[in-house]
């Protein structure tokens, strides 16, 4: 688990409330919030910040839905997987995983064994309220997001729950919510 050492001076003088020792990396059902609670996090511990997907579409030059459309869930995966290990080398880093990555194997291992993992769960409702707001998400095309996130917590939540730390994301403000992660990071 990461470890907050006492505040360091950083470049150009900032104090930052924690350092962290290794990767912080978020996961959850689409809509939790990992990517705006991530950025705020990462500010708050004066670490990077990055987000898989972004990453993934930036390593594919394609959009996340149109790797799905072209190559499947199994290709995706695969390169999911291989730009989260990228991205855990290195200087620690706060970042953002798509929803199912912590559902492959592979990926959850190596998580687990040189990240700290944190879990923000929510409940259905408030994910079907987040993600109905945007349509880039390719296993909603067409379909009701409670059924959807429903079936999918179903399998995702036992293995989210494998997390090295459990944060509740509700609807207040994700200051509360990353208020909450690094009092748990601290304890």
């Amino acid at each position: 688990m990461a470890e907050l050492h006492p505040p360091k001076k950083r470049k150009h003088g900032v104090q930052n409330a924690f350092v962290i020792d290794r990767p912080v990396v978020l996961v959850g059902m689409m809509g939790v919030g990992k990517t705006s609670i991530g950025k705020r996090l990462a500010a708050r511990l004066g670490t990077p910040f990055v987000d898989a997907d972004e990453e993934i579409e930036k390593a594919a030059g394609l959009s996340i839905t149109e790797i799905f459309a072209k190559f499947g869930e199994e290709y995706f995966r695969d390169g999911e997987r291989r730009v989260i290990a990228r991205l855990i080398e290195g200087e620690p880093k706060v970042i953002a995983t798509g929803g199912g990555a912590f559902v492959n194997d592979d990926t959850r291992a190596l998580i687990l064994e040189r990240a700290t993992s944190i879990w923000l769960n929510a409940d259905v409702q408030v994910l079907a309220d987040r993600v109905s707001r945007r349509s880039h998400r390719p296993l909603l095309k067409g379909k009701d997001p409670v059924t959807v996130l429903t079936e999918l917590g179903k399998v995702r939540n036992p293995l989210y729950a494998t997390a090295n730390l459990h944060i509740r994301s509700d609807t207040s403000p994700h200051v509360r919510t990353v208020e909450n992660i690094l009092k748990a990071l601290a304890a």
